[in-house]
């Protein structure tokens, strides 16, 4: 069993963490969190910042009410801090955010107040610490990470294909890029932990085609690996049909219809998995409450597509399904970053 202390070798890990996230003594910081976070990381934060020498505080606010129809997990689009706008220049003052609440700050709209306001945040996932450790951030992913983002602002289109079946194109032009190694590079504004994927916001009417998530493809909402064939037809942006006739296609359908929302269906990002250190086999080795799954969002040459919340698409929904996909292929126009499954090319 995996116990939730105050281990020194966490501390020491937060501590690298924060200072690679340029954090120096003096600084002040806030850690936010509810009454629902899991304690350890608002306490391993404190221990850290403090070894530091910067000055932390603490917003904790009680996790609201259930306002959703079906149970929710590992959105990025935490609703704790509605209601709270009053506090949010506050926030954006200061000179760092520790984002410790359930589902994370990543896809909220309140995000995007602190942002224009000059806010900066780093979000520790709701993980087990010993997730985070063996994720640690990585600087030797940045040239990988800038050169991800270098072909994706070249490129125009996106497709995607693989053996099972997938073939899904993606017009990139204008979508907002996001690529990350862990951690705040002076001038970035947000950035996760784990992390060490690329991944862009596709604008309106930009996705079609067929996505066929294959057995050993990951469901990270549900965290459970497929067992069966799911195939999502997917036209102007939704997902307009879940074909399969398996336990996985009854699940996703049955979830899907919960919400009574059209834009629960909708494409909320799309992109690969830069991080070796991360593994796609590592959900076997822990229980569903010690993990949130990121960590299998970022193994490398997967392709995650994800739908939900895009914010640059003016959909919000809390409804949010990450599916990293293993043995896909990825070109951006003509050239091929990814070859069934391994990074190759300018990424190998």
């Amino acid at each position: 069993m995996l116990r939730e202390n105050i281990e020194a070798k966490w501390i020491d890990c937060f501590e690298r963490s924060f200072l690679l996230s340029g954090v120096s003594a003096g600084e002040i910081v806030t850690i936010l969190s509810e009454s629902q976070s899991r304690q350890v990381l608002v306490d391993l934060s404190e221990h850290a910042l403090l070894r530091i020498g910067a000055k932390p505080i603490h917003v904790r606010v009680p996790s609201p009410k259930l306002k959703d129809p079906v149970p929710v997990r590992s959105t990025g689009s935490c609703y704790a801090m509605e209601g709270y706008d009053s506090m949010l220049p506050a926030l954006a003052a200061c000179d760092l955010i520790i984002d410790c609440t359930v589902e994370g700050m990543l896809h909220s709209k309140e995000l995007q107040t602190i942002l224009g306001a000059g806010g900066r945040l780093l979000m520790i996932s709701n993980e087990h610490p010993e997730v985070l450790e063996r994720c640690m951030p990585d600087p030797s992913l940045k040239p990988k990470v800038e050169k991800s983002l270098e072909l994706l602002d070249k490129a125009e289109f996106m497709q995607v294909i693989s053996p099972a079946g997938t073939n899904l194109k993606v017009e990139i032009k204008d979508a907002p890029c996001r690529a990350g190694a862990g951690y705040l590079s002076p001038g970035d504004k947000v950035a996760y932990w784990p992390a060490g994927l690329a991944l862009f916001f596709p604008v309106r009417n930009t996705v079609n085609g067929i996505v066929v998530l294959n057995t050993g493809d990951v469901n990270l909402t549900f965290k459970r690996y497929f067992e069966s064939s799911v195939t999502l037809v997917i036209e102007n942006d939704f997902v307009t049909s879940i074909e399969g006739t398996g336990l996985d296609a009854d699940l996703m359908r049955s979830y899907y219809s919960g919400w009574q929302d059209p834009n629960a269906y909708g494409v909320s990002h799309v992109g690969w998995g830069l991080n070796p250190g991360a593994r796609w086999d590592s959900l076997v080795m822990y229980d569903k409450q010690h993990v949130n799954c990121t960590e299998l969002r970022a193994f490398a040459g997967n392709f995650l597509i994800s739908t939900g919340a895009n914010e640059f698409a003016d959909r919000y929904t809390n409804c949010h399904f990450d599916l990293p996909m293993r043995n896909c292929s990825i070109l951006l126009d003509e050239q091929k970053i990814i070859n069934s499954g391994q990074l190759v090319g300018p990424l190998a």
